[in-house]
């Protein structure tokens, strides 16, 4: 059945501590450079980054497994007490150039145990140094292990920005090959299209303290690595009704300060239209992937909804 809401402002005004946070984030170096050419010339002169190391005390506070997918890294958290009813998917963002971030963990860490859910992270190798198939075949084997072991029906599948582009697309893929299916998808401040191709983006700019179109334009167009970044395969945004029509029921978290806000629009109300139960929840204010900053009243809403959608 159906949602009766499509889109619901969660948050009217940003809390204090959120407010603070993005004055700090403002007065750091971005994570991404704020134009192309510098983002290229970065991309070029850089190190390969290597995933911030897991902090020590998960050994004693979650059961840990470490395995390997595709010849990738993975790690799952399980609750002290053991592997859950439901297991998530998670795949991190970073712009697919990025590895883990060390904000990522304490995210990981709540998901566990405000969501009540063993969580497994794919460590996956990172473009240009890699490449988008070698990504896909990470997501696609992580999934189909987690599906021998655990009801692919109790599985969700989630990742924030490029992350839940990962997340959506493997869903989609899952739906064409016709085999076991996840049973829900959830999604943090998904990047949906490459392109970033709605004028109506360029009014929410300004407000963002993290992304900047011509950047993300940039590192789409490597991503992509010579396929056609306004294709559906490169920007799920574009999928056909009848492929959304196969997805399970979705949940979306964007604040309304992240570039990402409107394609997030456009995609809750196609999900809709191809009969999807699908549903939005905007935070006025909440910068790019706000959820990670646990802290936060914001933050804490969106997880006790997203483990309100787990158990429901």
């Amino acid at each position: 059945m159906l949602t009766d809401t499509s889109i619901e402002l969660r948050s009217a005004k940003p809390s204090l501590l959120l407010r603070f946070v993005k004055w700090l984030m403002g007065t750091r170096k971005p994570v991404f450079p704020h134009t192309a050419p510098e983002f290229h010339a970065h991309m070029a002169q850089r190190t390969l980054p290597q995933d911030a190391p897991m902090p020590p005390k998960f050994a004693q506070k979650f059961q840990v497994e470490e395995w390997e997918a595709a010849g990738q890294k993975v790690i799952t958290l399980h609750p002290k007490s053991g592997p859950t009813e439901w297991h998530m998917l998670y795949f991190h963002g970073g712009g697919f150039v990025l590895p883990m971030f060390k904000e990522h963990w304490p995210l990981a860490a709540a998901l566990v145990e405000q969501c009540g859910v063993s969580v497994t992270l794919p460590m996956y190798e990172v473009v240009p140094e890699s490449t988008y198939a070698i990504q896909d075949s990470l997501a696609d084997a992580a999934f189909a292990k987690l599906a021998e072991r655990h009801d692919p029906a109790k599985i969700i599948l989630n990742g924030d920005s490029a992350g839940g582009h990962m997340a959506l697309s493997l869903a989609l893929r899952l739906a064409k090959a016709g085999g076991p299916q996840p049973g829900k998808l959830a999604l943090f401040a998904p990047w949906l299209d490459l392109t970033m191709a709605d004028p109506a983006i360029t009014a929410v700019e300004p407000y963002d303290i993290m992304l900047k179109i011509g950047t993300l334009r940039a590192c789409g167009e490597m991503f992509a690595g010579g396929r056609d970044p306004a294709s559906p395969e490169c920007s799920p945004l574009y999928t056909s009704v009848d492929e959304l029509a196969l997805l399970p029921p979705t949940r979306i978290w964007t604040g309304r300060h992240d570039l990402f806000i409107v394609d997030s629009r456009t995609l809750t109300a196609k999900l809709r239209s191809a009969g999807v139960d699908a549903k939005l929840y905007e935070y006025e204010a909440a910068p790019h992937v706000f959820m990670a900053i646990v802290p936060t009243r914001e933050a804490k809403d969106a997880l006790d909804l997203l483990g309100d959608f787990i158990a429901g």
